[in-house]
C-alpha cells in the first residue's frame, strides 16, 4: 500500500450493530486443520471462514468513496452514451437469459412445437399419419403438454405416462365402439348409447379425474387431459360411437398422432443440447454443502454474540431461502436421476446418491436445533431484560451516541469485527455506566465463572468458558463442508460431456475423518470442563424461580452444545458415505434389477436411512414403571387410542358405516359428479334431433375444457376457468391475426403459418417456463392450434363435411367463434358442477382441516411424548410424535387451499388471507418444534440409565406440562370450527414449565439417581423443554390471530334454533 493511500481517510463502512453483549475478543482457541490434522492455537473470527460475509465487506480501490461517478467518468454523459449503454445491457441481459437453462428450455420447447406444426403444413408428412386431414393440429397439441425443456430423466417419465394415456384412450375407444356395435346388431342401439354413457363416459371420464386428483403430479395432470382428449374425440366427435359402427381406423390415427407427438418431443430432448438430472443433483449436493456452511456460522455468530437481527436479516433470509429452494431442487433432481441412472445400470449408485441427500436432510435439521437454541436465548433474555428494566425504553431506543443498543446486563462476549481494537472493552454495567474491560478482568471471567446471582450470568459464563471452543469446532466443520463434496475431475467420456454431465470427483481427504474426531472430542472435552465449572456454584438456596431461569439457560446451552455435536457426527456420516460414493465412482457395478423387480435379493445393510424403531423401546422394564404414579389422564389416553377396542365393542351398522366411508371421500365424490357432469353435458351428442347442433358449436372441446377446468375445490375450479377464458380468446385473436396475414380467400401459405406459429409459441412457453404460468401458456397455444392450423387443414383436403366453417375456404371467424362459444360453455358448466353439486369449498376445507390438525396435535401431547422411553409406545399412531411428517405433508395441502380460497367469492367478505397465512406459518413454527422432539427422540431409542433416573423424576410435571398444551390445541380448534372468539383467561403453560425447569434442578441436587445421569442424559429434557416454550409462544400467536378473526360475536351462530 502506498504513502498516499495511508494517509487517505476513506469513509468507514459501517458495522453491523452490536450485539446485546457488548463486543469482546475471546481468547485464543485451539484448532484443528482439517486438511493437515494439526493443532494450534491461534485468534481467529466466523467472519473470515464465511465467504459471503467476508465478501460483502470486501471494498476495492474501485469503489467511489461518495456516490458519484467512478474515474474516468463524468456525471453528465450524452444522451447516445446512455442508449449506448442500455441497449448493450439489454443486449448482455437478453444473452444471459438465452442461454441459461430456461432460455435453451424455450428454444427447445418452440422447436419442439414447429416440428409437430409440419404435420400439418406439410401435406407429405401429414400422409404418413392417416388419410383424415382435420386433426393433425393434434400433434402440436402433444408436443405443448409433454414439452422437452425437462431433464432426460423426466422425460422417461412422461414417455411411459404418455404410453398409458395412449393405453387407456385406446381401450376405452374400442371397448365403447364394441358395445354399441353389439347392442346396434340386436337393434337395442339405445340402450348401447345408455351403457356407453354410464360406463365409458361418465365412468371414464370420472376415472381420469379421480387419478389426476388422487396422484396430484404434474406430469400425471398432462397426462390426464392427453387421455381425456383421446376419449373424447371418439367417444363424442367421430360418430362411430352414436352410429354403432366400429371404426379402428380413425382410432388408431388419433393414437398415431399422439404417439408422432411424444417421439418428437423425446427426440429433441435426447438430441438437442440435453439436460440431465444428474449433473444437476451434483450442481444442488454442492449448493446445499455451501449454504450448510453459511447458515452454521450465522447462527453460531448470532447465539455467541445474543444478536437475534443476525438470524432476521435480509442476508440470512436470503440463505434459507436459498436453502430451501435447493432442498426443493435436490429432491425433484434426485427422483429424475434415479430413472437415469437406473437406465444406465448403475443402481448402486443411485442408492449412494440417496444416502448422501438423506445425510444432507440430517444435517439441516441439525441446524433447526441450533436455530431453536439460538431463539430461547434471545426470547430468555428479552424476558429477562423486561422484567428486570420496568417502564423503561426498550433496548432498541435507548442506545449510545453511534447507535449502537446499550442493555443493562454485565454479559460480555465474543467479537466478530477483526478491526476492533483489543485492548479494551466497554461494559455496561448494571448502574448504566461505562466502565472498561481490563485484560485482568477478562482473564477472571475467563478462569472463574462468576456467581449465578442472576439467570443471565450463566450465558456470561457459558460463553466465556465454551465460546472459544465452540468457534473452533465450527471453523473447522466450515472448512470441511467448504471442501465437499465434489471437485473437477478430467473430461471422461463423449456422451457424458455432450449431455453436460459435470465430470467431478468426490473431494474427500484422507484426514478429514481423523481431523473432525479429534476436533469434536476436544470439544466434548471443553464442554465438559466448563458445565463442571458453570455448576460449581452454590445454588441451593435461590428461589423457585431463580432456579427454574437458571436452568433454562441450562436447556438453551445445553441444547446448542448437544444440536453442535449432532451435527459434527451427521458430518462424519455425511464424510463415510462419500467415501462410499468415490469408491462406487471408481469402480462401478452395473446392475438391471429393476427389470426383474418381482426377483428376490437380497437387501443391503447399512443403508445409512434411519430404521424404524422397535415396537417395544430395549430395556424397557414395564412392571418397574408402574410401580411409579401414573397420572390418570395418561391412562385414559392409552384407552382412549385403543381402536381395536372400539371396533369389537361398536355394532355391525357401525361396521357398515365404515364400510361404505369410501364414498364420503372427497376424491371419490369428486370423481362421481366429475362424471356425472361429462355423462350430462355428452348427452346431446348421443340424442339425434340435437347432435347437428351440438356438432356445429363443437362441443367436444367444450367437454375437453371441462375436463381442464373441473378442480377439487371451488376456489381452484375458479381460477383455471379464468385463466382458460383468458388464455383462449388470446389464442383466437392470435390465430385470426395468422391467418389474415398468411391466408389469400383460402390459399394460406404454410411458410407465414410455420413461422408465426413458432414466434407465437416462444411468447407461450415464455409464460409456461420462465413465469411459471403454465394453464395461461398452454391455453393460448392450443387455442391458436384449434384455429389457425386447422383452417390450414380445411383449406388444402376438406372431407369432414366442415361446409359449416367454409370448406376449403375456411371461414376464420366461425372458427374461432365455435371454439370460444365452446370454451365458454365448457368452462360455466365445470364451475356450475363444482359448485352445486356436492361443493367443496376451499374456506370450509381449510378451516375443517386446521381444525383436523391442531387436534391430531393436542393428541400428540395428551400423552407425553417422552413417555414412550419408560411407558412404551402408545396404542395409536395419533398419539406418537414419530407421525409429524404426515402432519407435515397435511399443512402444504392447507397451504394450497389458502391460495384456492383466495378465488372463492363469498357475500359475507373476502377471504381473510393475511390473517390465515400467519395462523399457517405459526403452525408451521409448532410442526417444526415437533419435528426437533421427534429427531432427538429417534436419536435416543434406547435411554441409559441417568435418563431414565430423571425421566422418572420429572414424570408428574412433564405429564401436566403435555396435558395443559394438548388442551390449548383443543381450545384452538373449537375456537376456529364454531367461530368463536377465545376464553379471556387461558391456562397458562409458563408456570406449569417453570415448575419442570425447577424440578430437574432439584433433581440436580437431591434427586434419587443423580449420581448416575451425566450432562448428555439431560439432553431429552433440554429438547423437551425448549420444544414447549416454543409451542407457548406460537400458541399464543394463534391466539391473537383468532381474537383478531373472531373478535366480535356472530349472532347467527348464537341463535337457539
Amino acid at each position: 500500500m502506498t504513502s498516499d493511500q495511508n494517509n487517505a481517510s476513506p469513509t468507514p463502512v459501517p458495522r453491523p450493530s452490536r450485539g446485546r453483549f457488548l463486543n469482546r475478543r475471546l481468547r485464543r482457541a485451539s484448532w484443528i486443520s482439517p486438511i493437515t490434522g494439526e493443532r494450534s492455537k491461534r485468534v481467529f473470527t466466523l467472519r473470515e471462514a464465511s465467504h459471503r460475509l467476508s465478501d460483502s465487506n470486501d471494498v476495492s480501490e474501485a469503489t467511489p468513496l461518495l456516490d458519484g461517478c467512478a474515474e474516468g467518468t463524468t456525471p453528465h454523459n450524452s444522451a447516445w452514451k446512455l442508449v449506448q449503454r442500455a441497449c448493450v445491457e439489454r443486449a448482455d441481459t437478453a444473452y444471459t437469459f438465452a442461454t441459461s437453462k430456461n432460455g435453451i428450455g424455450i428454444l427447445k420447447c418452440s422447436l419442439a412445437y414447429l416440428v409437430g406444426s409440419l404435420a400439418t403444413l406439410v401435406p407429405a408428412i401429414a400422409a404418413l399419419i392417416g388419410s383424415r386431414q382435420d386433426s393433425k393440429h393434434m400433434v402440436c397439441t402433444v408436443t405443448v403438454w409433454f414439452h422437452p425443456a425437462r431433464s432426460i430423466g423426466s422425460m422417461h417419465e412422461a414417455t411411459i405416462l404418455a404410453i398409458i394415456a395412449l393405453c387407456y384412450s385406446g381401450f376405452v375407444s374400442f371397448t365403447s365402439m364394441a358395445i354399441s356395435m353389439l347392442f346396434g346388431r340386436n337393434d337395442l342401439l339405445v340402450v348401447g348409447h345408455v351403457i356407453v354413457l354410464m360406463v365409458f363416459v361418465g365412468g371414464g371420464l370420472g376415472f381420469i379425474a379421480w387419478t389426476k386428483q388422487r396422484m396430484a403430479h404434474p406430469l400425471v395432470n398432462v397426462a390426464c387431459s392427453l387421455a381425456s382428449l383421446g376419449c373424447i374425440t371418439v367417444l363424442i366427435k367421430e360418430g362411430a360411437v352414436q352410429a354403432g359402427a366400429f371404426s379402428h381406423e380413425r382410432v388408431l390415427q388419433i393414437l398415431l398422432m399422439v404417439f408422432a407427438g411424444v417421439v418428437i418431443v423425446s427426440v429433441i430432448n435426447v438430441i438437442l443440447l440435453p439436460t440431465t438430472a444428474r449433473g444437476s443433483l451434483v450442481k444442488d449436493m454442492g449448493t446445499n454443502t455451501d449454504l450448510l456452511g453459511e447458515m452454521l456460522i450465522s447462527i453460531t455468530r448470532a447465539f455467541l454474540q445474543g444478536r437475534k437481527s443476525d438470524l432476521e436479516n435480509e442476508q440470512y433470509k436470503t440463505l434459507a431461502q436459498e436453502h430451501q429452494a435447493s432442498v426443493g431442487s435436490m429432491g425433484k433432481n434426485l427422483c429424475e436421476a434415479k430413472r437415469e441412472l437406473w437406465f444406465l445400470g448403475r443402481e448402486r449408485q443411485y442408492d449412494i446418491e440417496d444416502k448422501v441427500v438423506d445425510c444432507l436432510t440430517g444435517l439441516a435439521q441439525d441446524l433447526g436445533g441450533l436455530r431453536s437454541a439460538a431463539f430461547a436465548q434471545f426470547a430468555f433474555l428479552d424476558e429477562a431484560l423486561a422484567e428486570a428494566s420496568p417502564g423503561t425504553v426498550t433496548p432498541q431506543q435507548n442506545g449510545t451516541p453511534n447507535g449502537h443498543p446499550q442493555y443493562p446486563s454485565i454479559l460480555d462476549v465474543i467479537t466478530e469485527a477483526p478491526e476492533e481494537s483489543q485492548s479494551g472493552r466497554l461494559v455496561d454495567s448494571p448502574a448504566g455506566t461505562i466502565t472498561p474491560t481490563t485484560p485482568d478482568r477478562r482473564q477472571s471471567l475467563e478462569s472463574n465463572p462468576p456467581a449465578l446471582d442472576k439467570p443471565a450470568d450463566m450465558f456470561l459464563a457459558f460463553i466465556a468458558q465454551l465460546g472459544p471452543p465452540t468457534k473452533s469446532l465450527v471453523y473447522t466443520l466450515k472448512q470441511i463442508l467448504d471442501e465437499l463434496p465434489f471437485r473437477p475431475a478430467e473430461k471422461t467420456g463423449f456422451m457424458n460431456t455432450y449431455a453436460n454431465v459435470p465430470s467431478v470427483e468426490v473431494a474427500v481427504n484422507e484426514r478429514f475423518h481423523s481431523s473432525l474426531k479429534r476436533a469434536i472430542e476436544l470439544y466434548r472435552q471443553s464442554r465438559n470442563e466448563a458445565l463442571q465449572k458453570l455448576y460449581a456454584s452454590p445454588i441451593d438456596r435461590r428461589p423457585e424461580a431463580i432456579l427454574a431461569d437458571i436452568e433454562e439457560v441450562s436447556a438453551c446451552c445445553g441444547h446448542f452444545s448437544f444440536s453442535l455435536l449432532d451435527f459434527a457426527e451427521d458430518v462424519l456420516t455425511y464424510l463415510d458415505v462419500l467415501e462410499e460414493l468415490k469408491v462406487e465412482l471408481q469402480h462401478p457395478r452395473r446392475s438391471w434389477r429393476w427389470l426383474v423387480a418381482w426377483w428376490p435379493c437380497k437387501t443391503e445393510k447399512g443403508d445409512g436411512k434411519l430404521s424404524a424403531p422397535p415396537k417395544r423401546f430395549q430395556g424397557h422394564n414395564e412392571d418397574h414403571d408402574t410401580s411409579h404414579d401414573i397420572p390418570t389422564h395418561i391412562q385414559r389416553a392409552d384407552a382412549f387410542a385403543d381402536l381395536e377396542k372400539s371396533k369389537q365393542q361398536s355394532p355391525w351398522r357401525y361396521q357398515l358405516y365404515r364400510t361404505l366411508g369410501v364414498f364420503r371421500r372427497d376424491d371419490v365424490r369428486f370423481a362421481i359428479k366429475v362424471g356425472l357432469g361429462a355423462l350430462l353435458y355428452a348427452l346431446p351428442a348421443y340424442v339425434a334431433s340435437t347432435r347437428p347442433f351440438f356438432v356445429h358449436w363443437r362441443g367436444e372441446w367444450g367437454l375437453v375444457s371441462y375436463m381442464a377446468v373441473c378442480s377439487m375445490t371451488v376456489g381452484a375450479s375458479n381460477t383455471t376457468s379464468i385463466n382458460r377464458l383468458i388464455g383462449t380468446c388470446i389464442g383466437a385473436l392470435l390465430a385470426i391475426l395468422a391467418w389474415l396475414i398468411a391466408s389469400d380467400h383460402g390459399d394460406a401459405n404454410p411458410w407465414l403459418l410455420g413461422i408465426f406459429g413458432w414466434l407465437v409459441s416462444l411468447g407461450c412457453f415464455y409464460l409456461i417456463i420462465a413465469k411459471n404460468n403454465g394453464p395461461m401458456g398452454r391455453f393460448i397455444l392450443l387455442t391458436y392450434n384449434l384455429g389457425a392450423l386447422y383452417s390450414y387443414s380445411l383449406s388444402i383436403q376438406d372431407d369432414d363435411n366442415d361446409d359449416d366453417e367454409g370448406g376449403i375456404d375456411p371461414a376464420i371467424w366461425d372458427i374461432v367463434m365455435h371454439r370460444l362459444v365452446a370454451v365458454i360453455v365448457g368452462c360455466i358448466w365445470a364451475v356450475i358442477v363444482t359448485r352445486f353439486i356436492w361443493p367443496i369449498s376451499a374456506r370450509r376445507k381449510l378451516k375443517d382441516g386446521l381444525c383436523v390438525l391442531w387436534l391430531r396435535m393436542g393428541l400428540v401431547w395428551k400423552r407425553d411424548p417422552l413417555a414412550m422411553f419408560l411407558l412404551g409406545e402408545p396404542r395409536s399412531s395419533y398419539m406418537d410424535i414419530r407421525e409429524e411428517a404426515l402432519l407435515q405433508a397435511f399443512l402444504s395441502n392447507l397451504e394450497g387451499l389458502r391460495k384456492a380460497a383466495e378465488s372463492e367469492f363469498e357475500l359475507r367478505g373476502p377471504f381473510p388471507d393475511k390473517i390465515i397465512g400467519t395462523v399457517l406459518e405459526h403452525t408451521g413454527r409448532m410442526l417444526d418444534s415437533f419435528h426437533a422432539m421427534n429427531v432427538v427422540i429417534s436419536k435416543n431409542l434406547q435411554y441409559t440409565p441417568g435418563e431414565a433416573a430423571v425421566l422418572r423424576y420429572t414424570r408428574p410435571e412433564r405429564f401436566e406440562l403435555s396435558a395443559r398444551i394438548s388442551h390449548l390445541f383443543s381450545v384452538l380448534a373449537s375456537s376456529m370450527k364454531l367461530e368463536y372468539p377465545l376464553n379471556d383467561v387461558l391456562p397458562s403453560i409458563e408456570h406449569t414449565r417453570d415448575r419442570l425447569l425447577a424440578k430437574i434442578s432439584e433433581f440436580r441436587r437431591t434427586g434419587e439417581g443423580r449420581e448416575e445421569a451425566t450432562e448428555q442424559d439431560y439432553e431429552l429434557l433440554y429438547a423437551f423443554v425448549l420444544v414447549t416454550g416454543q409451542l407457548s409462544q406460537d400458541i399464543q400467536a394463534v391466539s391473537a390471530e383468532l381474537e383478531t378473526l373472531y373478535g366480535t360475536l356472530n349472532e347467527d351462530n348464537l341463535k337457539l334454533q
